[in-house]
């Protein structure tokens, strides 16, 4: 089972959002049968089963195991990740796209750019995934709480140096058999406090 899957099919992600399916996902964290599914969310068996094939069909649930029970055989199936994320990918030509609104302070440049790196994060791990090879990657998450607004420029104005500086250093534009790898900085609001705080 993978930490997290991106889905990347139309088909697969109108699967994933029906309320019945996402809550079978979720209960097949942990392996189990139509039969123990029904029990747990208290549907009937064949209703159960009707939704575990069309998420099966989408690779949404992998197959386990199959065990022999009397005349029937049950099938043990569980969650191919335990999470999914929907790749912008589904939207086709109303995704966003970071060059439709480059305004670098704006909240929705930063969401294009987000979507994005989700859509090209969820290209590259079916790509390495096939591959059978890691993807290599780096990533910095924190928080800082600015005492003012003064604060919060100048330290944008500080880190768009440090990365600036850093990029100069590294890259190398001629390098034989270099790989462009592409780096987005974001400081932004917690979301616990933008309705206690003014943004």
């Amino acid at each position: 089972m993978h930490e997290v899957a991106v889905i990347e099919d139309p088909e697969a992600a109108e699967v994933s959002l029906d309320p019945v399916r996402a809550r079978l996902l979720a209960e097949l964290a942990e392996p189990g049968s139509a039969s123990t599914l029904a029990q747990r969310i208290g549907l009937p068996r064949q209703k159960v089963n009707y939704h575990l094939r069309a998420l099966e069909r989408h690779g949404l649930v992998e197959l386990v195991e199959e065990r022999r029970k009397g005349n029937v055989t049950e099938r043990v199936l569980r969650a191919s990740a335990a999470s999914y994320v929907i790749s912008p990918n589904v939207l086709g030509a109303v995704q966003p796209d970071p060059e439709d609104s480059p305004d670098k302070l704006s909240a929705r440049w930063l969401l294009a750019l987000a979507s994005r790196m989700v859509r090209e994060m969820g290209e590259l791990i079916t790509g390495a995934t096939k591959a059978r090879k890691r993807l290599a990657t780096f990533a910095v998450d924190g928080k800082v709480r600015f005492a003012s607004a003064a604060d919060r420029a100048a330290f944008a104005d500080e880190l768009a140096a440090a990365v600036t500086g850093l990029v100069s250093k590294y890259h190398d534009e001629n390098a034989p058999g270099g790989r462009d790898h592409r780096i987005v900085v974001a400081v932004h609001p917690c979301a616990e406090g933008v309705t206690k705080e003014t943004p």
